[in-house]
Formats: C-alpha cells, sequence, structure tokens
C-alpha cells in the first residue's frame, strides 16, 4: 500500500472504526462523517465504497438518497486528472467531490443520470485534478450547504462532533 493510501486511511478511516458502524442495504459499512468548511462543521452519513467491485457498482439501481447521506469512494493508488466517474445505471441525479489524500475537496462536479442501456452511451464526469477518494452526495448538496472546493471531508469522532 502507498503512503498516499495510507495517509487518506490514517485520517479518513482509522478515526471511524471507534464510532459504531452499521450496514447499507448493499452491505456496505456505512460511517458517521462531516464536511469542514468556513461555514462550520456539517455533519453526514456514507457508505464506504472501498474495494474494486463496491466502487464500480457504486450507487447504480438506487432510486433515492437519504438526505445527508452519501458514498465515499476510496483509491489505494492516487487516479489521474482524466480518470472520472459516469452514471451508468445509476438513477438519481449526484453531485461528486474529488478528494486528495487528506480529504480535501479538489473538484466539484454535476452528474446527471444517463439514459443510455450502453457503457459507452454515457459520459465520464473526468475530475480535472488528481484524487485519491471521491464522495457523491445528492445533486445540489454540496451548494445548498456552502461546501466548495478546498473544504474537507473527515470521519474523525473528534471532529465531527464539535
Amino acid at each position: 500500500m502507498s503512503r498516499t493510501a495510507l495517509a487518506l486511511i490514517t485520517t479518513l478511516f482509522i478515526p471511524a472504526l471507534v464510532v459504531g458502524q452499521t450496514k447499507a442495504e448493499d452491505s456496505l459499512p456505512i460511517r458517521e462523517a462531516c464536511l469542514i468548511s468556513s461555514h462550520g462543521i456539517t455533519p453526514i452519513r456514507v457508505e464506504m465504497a472501498i474495494t474494486e467491485s463496491e466502487r464500480r457498482k457504486g450507487l447504480m439501481g438506487r432510486t433515492s438518497l437519504a438526505p445527508n447521506t452519501g458514498m465515499l469512494f476510496i483509491y489505494e493508488e492516487p487516479r489521474e486528472p482524466e480518470r472520472g466517474f459516469w452514471m451508468h445505471r445509476t438513477l438519481i441525479p449526484l453531485d461528486i467531490a474529488y478528494l486528495d489524500d487528506q480529504g480535501t475537496i479538489k473538484a466539484i462536479k454535476q452528474m446527471f443520470p444517463c439514459k443510455s442501456t450502453l457503457e459507452s452511451g454515457c459520459p465520464v464526469y473526468r475530475a480535472g485534478v488528481s484524487f485519491s477518494g471521491a464522495l457523491e452526495m445528492n445533486q445540489f448538496f454540496f451548494r445548498n450547504n456552502g461546501i466548495s472546493v478546498g473544504d474537507r471531508v473527515s470521519t474523525s469522532e473528534s471532529i465531527c462532533k464539535h
């Protein structure tokens, strides 16, 4: 495992092991988390997509996403700026925040459901920045909560509970 992956796991996940965790409908662990901005701390709950198969499935097939709930994607190695996400078989509009290895938001994009039955018929929402993680939330969540590039995601109970 690279130093970058270890830093991301240490920053985002080790503190969360202390917090109780439940399972999402697709058996993904759910963790309490928060977004830290100049406006304060915004609590959220995240489903953790860590393995390749979990990341590949993402939020496909879901007809809704509860308020203040999202999916956090984690990569062992940083991804190149031309990499991104798509919305194949994803039924709900989403916002995505691309994160560095410290959980800092480097880019935010809006993504729309793709009606194509073919994977190749769906656009890729490229990060435009190197990223080690990504956070998907309901569309307009970031804007409605004053979250922007430079803000940070954390699962640290000591940070998120203040």
